[in-house]
């Protein structure tokens, strides 16, 4: 009976998991949704760490 139940809350976990991940990409789709502005967020993060080595 133990053991029904760790399976139980391991694919509970897995599906919260990939909703979490899916809403998130979606999220990032959605703010960023042209190529041009896909390269203006990356160069962004870039110059972030950029500035946190520095």
């Amino acid at each position: 009976m133990f053991f029904k139940g760790k399976v139980k809350m391991k694919k509970i976990a897995s599906i919260l998991f990939l909703t979490v991940v899916l809403l998130a990409s979606l999220f990032a789709i959605a703010g960023c949704n042209t190529v041009e502005g896909v390269g203006k967020d990356i160069e962004r993060g870039g110059e972030a760490i950029q500035d946190v080595a520095d």
